[in-house]
């Protein structure tokens, strides 16, 4: 299928390739057919989430390793059944970045910020995910680039 993102151009995208969202994203409920566009030789480091139903919106998004994080939360039993995943390894995990546009953020932070609240759980086997929205971490994270 083929779609104009005003970001990225025309864009063909391989049914193969889509993920779908069923319950589509929290405050983007009708979004629920994405693509993931590789932006970096490794997917890991930097990738777009594209959504195929409103080809304007698009995410930067990585993983929570190349953060340098590692975190767990639990799926409810509703989310494993959507998932349908029969082992953790078939699940990704993946963070929506965006940019730090604070007038309070300090020169030493990162400009880029990144969802920890709200992590998107792909199984990449049938290709279905979800965003879990986590109510409370444990723990406060801060990052800060490396001197």
């Amino acid at each position: 299928m083929k779609i104009d993102s005003p970001r990225f151009g025309s864009l063909e995208i391989e049914s193969d390739k889509t993920i779908t969202f069923p319950l589509g994203l929290p405050g983007l409920e009708a979004c629920k057919l994405f693509s993931m566009i590789e932006v970096d030789s490794n997917p890991q480091v930097l990738a777009i989430l594209q959504s195929i139903d409103q080809p304007e919106i698009a995410f930067s998004v990585t993983t929570p390793d190349m953060l340098g994080l590692h975190y767990e939360f639990d799926l409810a039993e509703d989310e494993q059944a959507l998932l349908q995943a029969s082992k953790a390894e078939d699940v990704a995990v993946m963070l929506i970045l965006r940019a730090d546009e604070s007038p309070h953020r300090r020169e030493s932070d990162s400009p880029v910020k990144a969802n920890l609240m709200a992590p998107l759980v792909i199984n990449a086997q049938n290709r279905v995910g979800l965003q879990k929205v986590i109510a409370k971490l444990g723990c406060e994270v801060t990052l800060r680039p490396a001197d």
